[in-house]
């Protein structure tokens, strides 16, 4: 009757080291530790930058315990913060050479003290909010107004396009703000125009006026386009945010919209508040430019002469000089596309871009014009321009070209990737900014983990106390679901937070009154004269289904907290959710094995010790700390 087969115990058994396996990383703590990563898109951080670090340490007499490149930087993690702050200086005074325009990041970060078995077994701690780990939180503006003028310049460019094509003559088109003029000679060009604007500009509400002996059409955006734009310039912002943060190395950064034109930022670990500044205000823009092939050009490039007016001097990846015409052919926002690849007639590396309808029609234009000529494709980052590359056009190009010539793999997919770098769809400006310390971060950890210690303290002591065995083997289950908590925390990298602590803590009141049920049935059973073995066995049975009912609803509530919930709110309900779930195995399912394996193989069970067993007035008296059943020939 209170037997379990083998393989639930194996279950149980698995399960236990599983959980202890993956809540084991958490008790290590994390160390101070320098970054570094690149400030450009062009400079590319690998093995040699790592080992370029360390003889740099090693030169500084400087030890590091751990030096180690992962993904697209290199970390050296330290013993104490002095040791670390020593170590930053060294390396930011071999690696930037120039203040104004460095070439690398170097941040103060924390890292893992995580063994490397554990690391490659993918046991990883849990991650840490800001407000237990510390670090920054920064709320950014967006500029919506720019972003519609920056709409309102596109679509001035694709009306020009489109009269040019459809043969509409004007007499101009200006753009103040958010506005487009278009000045027109007589009624026939109106209706052409206005013919325009409903069949190829939707998002355009145009307003004809009479203006002398010609006539003026005003368009302006219409409210529901001015809304998707305004939409889509925070997501882009957001997307490019999340890009650019990953060059920090934060590992579960917090990226969030607040109201119509906000973005919410939180770096947890992140300590040097200047860097972090420095990579949200980045903007990286693309342009596409034809090279000046004049003679004053070649002269200039050469070295021989000055730039020609009109042009700008520009330097490759490789330090070349290149002289590009100021004139814009086509910027980054039309690009959609940029993949490296093999060209099918040498095999030699290429890359293969894609560019809008809008970016097509210029591009064939230009490239007709063209032939033989440079063009020049260059990265604008703070201010500063470098040319990516500059291949001959070969032929008239569309809407898909490539570029190809002499660069290897690497080359190309380091090239790829520059072009689908994106920027801001609209400029931003810090509108708060908070830094919590470390120090700050380890108080509230202290306080979370002591709520949670003299909260499972006072649990087990009071249901040893009321319940006696039963009670134990409750506190017990408790431990099981508190490590299974944390357990599950850690496997899925979860983010928990000061409320998630608070979470943690209510899930133990929470987990410990499907004992109280349990424990309460089987009491009633005694009280109605069950045998002992019987009374457990219909106890965990009655319960269960009063466990399951209570469990759910609160579920419910957990997951509409977690579906609709930001922020703090949501970090409190994911803790919530997964401590439901694994409260109803540990109270349900492993309290019953310890039971089963205390009580289960007594054929002649007389007692249990659960606690006093109040029976009705007038009923007969039981012993105070234990209940006899009469004998029984058909217990199993």
């Amino acid at each position: 009757m209170n037997r379990y087969p083998a393989w639930k115990y194996a279950v149980i058994l698995v399960a236990l080291l599983v959980a202890a396996l993956y809540t084991l990383p958490n008790l290590f703590g994390e160390s101070p530790a320098v970054q570094v990563s690149s400030a450009k898109a062009s400079v590319k951080i690998d093995a040699a930058t790592a080992a370029r670090i360390e003889q740099t340490l090693k030169d500084a007499n400087i030890k590091a315990e751990l030096v180690s490149f992962e993904g697209s930087s290199v970390k050296a993690r330290f013993g104490d913060t002095d040791t670390q702050l020593k170590a930053k200086d060294a390396i930011e005074k071999v690696l930037i050479t120039d203040p104004a325009a460095p070439s690398y990041i170097v941040a103060l970060n924390l890292l893992s003290r995580s063994p490397a078995w554990l690391t490659a077994l993918n046991a990883r701690p849990m991650y840490l909010g800001l407000d237990l780990r510390g670090g920054v939180h920064f709320m950014l503006q967006v500029d919506m107004q720019a972003a519609l003028t920056k709409k309102a310049e596109s679509l001035a460019g694709d009306l020009r396009l489109a009269l040019r094509e459809k043969n509409v003559r004007h007499s101009g088109i200006s753009r103040a703000g958010q506005t487009i003029e278009i000045r027109l000679r007589d009624t026939a060009t109106l209706e052409a125009a206005k013919g325009v604007f409903q069949d190829q500009f939707p998002d355009l509400l145009p307003t004809e006026s009479p203006d002398g002996s010609e006539f003026r059409l005003v368009a302006r955006i219409k409210p529901e386009a001015a809304r998707l734009v305004q939409e889509q310039a925070l997501k882009q912002n957001m997307v490019t945010l999340h890009n650019r943060i990953n060059e920090l190395g934060v590992a579960e950064p917090v990226i969030q919209q607040q109201g119509l034109d906000r973005i919410v930022v939180q770096l947890p670990g992140v300590q040097d508040t200047a860097k972090a500044k420095d990579i949200l205000g980045r903007t990286a823009t693309l342009e596409m430019r034809l090279v000046d092939e004049s003679a004053e050009g070649r002269a200039a490039e050469s070295g021989a002469g000055a730039v020609p007016f009109g042009s700008e001097r520009f330097l490759e990846r490789d330090g070349r000089v290149v002289i590009v015409k100021k004139q814009v052919i086509l910027t980054g926002e039309s690009l959609t596309d940029a993949q490296p690849g093999f060209d099918s007639q040498n095999q030699q590396p290429k890359v293969d871009l894609t560019v809008d309808a809008k970016g097509g029609r210029i591009m064939r234009d230009t490239s007709r014009e063209n032939v033989k000529k440079r063009m020049a494709i260059v990265l604008f980052e703070k201010g500063k321009g470098e040319v990516l590359t500059a291949p001959v056009i070969q032929s008239e190009l569309g809407n898909r070209f490539q570029i190809s010539g002499s660069m290897n793999v690497n080359e190309a997919n380091d090239l790829a990737l520059l072009l689908r770098a994106g920027s801001l769809a609209a400029p931003m400006e810090i509108v708060e900014e908070r830094t919590i310390g470390p120090s700050l971060g380890a108080e509230n950890i202290s306080k979370g983990f002591q709520s949670v210690a003299w909260g499972f303290l006072v649990i087990v002591a009071f249901m040893a106390v009321y319940y006696m065995l039963f009670g134990l083997f409750s506190g017990l289950a408790l431990a099981v679901n508190l490590l299974l908590l944390v357990a599950v925390l850690s496997m899925l990298q979860a983010t928990l937070t000061l409320p998630g602590m608070a979470a943690m803590a209510l899930a133990l009141g929470m987990a410990i009154d499907s004992n109280v049920l349990i424990n309460e049935r089987v009491r009633e059973e005694l009280r109605n004269g069950a045998a002992p073995q019987a009374a457990i066995h219909t106890g965990y049975e009655r319960a269960w289904a009063t466990i399951l009912d209570s469990n759910i609803t609160t579920l419910i509530a957990g997951l509409a907290l977690l579906a609709f919930g930001s922020g703090p709110v949501r970090g409190f309900a994911v803790v919530h959710v997964i401590g439901i779930l694994t409260s109803m195995f540990s109270a349900v399912f492993f309290s019953r094995g310890l039971v089963n394996l205390w009580y289960g193989r007594q054929k002649k069970l007389k007692s249990v010790s659960i606690g006093t067993v109040w029976r009705p007035a007038g009923a007969s008296s039981l012993p105070t700390k234990s209940v006899k059943s009469a004998p029984s020939t058909n217990q199993t």
